[in-house]
């Protein structure tokens, strides 16, 4: 991690809807124009015409910004030939060859996972950041790409941002159950962008207006994954970094070692289950005491059976569950109790020891 100052203050520039990081007009150029409307040095990224989804779009975005192809033109076309003159080939073609940049995944055999455990079939968005994510983002943070976060950074995105799009569109369901989902969800960035394609209604569905709708596509995806660098940047990995020291300090709150503060309030429980396995801690943590930002007083939160589960591995005691105040100062025999909350995941106290002392109750109740 860099000190003050370094990589993690930097502030990003806000993308405008139609630009680039690099602040240039940005522009797709299509099979009949591109012979006229560019420099013959300019390098062509080929994907499909008709129809779209959410991972050529990324692809497409993301391919642009590598050192290789950086400014490059967009083709949308379907033919063998067309695309056998291009320089990089994304979602068509029937053939994975990076050693050409050809990026399709529809081909009969394909498997190809992005690996680090993750075993969902890439999409033509995650052979991309397969191959270039790495220099993508040393690039955006202006980071040489050995620098010991970077690899961090390439997985978290991946996990968090990328995966998803791979498995929608190969149709990867997110849960091993053969029950219909509960609800339907059409707000993921596949389905908004899928929503950008033509209404079978749309009397004008001219190639032009299709191409239009391809850009568009673009900047929301591209845009988006570039937000979600920038949180695990300024948000993510200081936060983790964060969490790991408390970690470290735990025994110096309780000699249990099942009560850890945090020394600044911050989104540690995106970061204690990875951490706890990858430090081997056990018994794992019960208990995260931390001060809250507007009040100034205290909380202590039991820490979730897992990230995906409501459920708390020890919750507070059930005789302090949906008491607050005098009574539950009385109940707990602890002074300065504000609140517990009904299903005993959370509790409050007007000091520090307050709230160390309910923890530590608790472990024993």
């Amino acid at each position: 991690m860099l000190a003050a100052g370094g990589w993690l203050s930097r502030t990003f520039p806000k993308l405008s809807p139609i630009a680039f990081p690099t602040r240039l007009s940005y522009r797709v150029d299509f099979p009949f124009s591109f012979s006229t409307s560019a420099a013959p040095a300019t390098k062509r990224v080929g994907t499909h015409d008709g129809s779209f989804h959410c991972d050529e779009a990324l692809g497409c975005f993301m391919i642009r910004l590598t050192h290789k192809f950086y400014g490059s033109q967009i083709v949308r076309s379907r033919d063998p030939q067309v695309l056998d003159a291009l320089d990089a080939v994304l979602d068509v073609g029937g053939v994975y060859d990076p050693s050409r940049d050809r990026y399709d995944h529809h081909q009969k055999g394909f498997g190809e996972v992005f690996g680090h455990g993750f075993v969902t079939k890439l999409s033509s968005a995650g052979l991309v950041y397969k191959h270039y994510g790495l220099e993508i983002i040393a690039k955006e943070l202006h980071l040489n790409e050995g620098h010991p976060d970077l690899h961090r950074l390439h997985l978290e995105v991946y996990k968090n941002f990328i995966e998803a799009v791979d498995a929608i569109d190969n149709g990867t369901n997110q849960f091993h159950t053969d029950q219909p989902p509960r609800y339907v969800n059409n707000t993921d960035l596949s389905s908004r962008l899928g929503r950008l394609n033509f209404d079978w209604m749309d009397p004008d569905q001219s190639p032009e207006r299709e191409n239009e709708a391809f850009q568009h596509a673009m900047q929301i995806a591209g845009n988006e994954f570039l937000q979600a660098i920038d949180f695990h940047v300024k948000s993510w990995l200081p936060a983790r970094s964060i969490v790991k020291e408390c970690l470290a300090a735990r025994k110096d709150v309780d000699p249990s070692g099942e009560i850890m503060v945090l020394s600044r309030s911050c989104p540690w429980k995106l970061h204690i289950f990875e951490l706890e396995e990858e430090l081997k801690i056990d018994p794992p943590i019960k208990y995260v005491i931390y001060q809250d930002d507007r009040s100034g007083n205290w909380r202590v939160q039991a820490v979730a059976v897992s990230t995906e589960k409501f459920e708390s591995r020890k919750p507070l005691p059930s005789p302090w569950r949906g008491l607050t105040d005098v009574e539950l100062s009385k109940v707990a025999g602890i002074p300065g109790c504000t609140f517990v909350h009904i299903s005993g995941f959370i509790g409050g106290n007007q000091s520090y020891k307050g709230a160390l002392d309910m923890a530590k109750t608790s472990l024993t109740a």
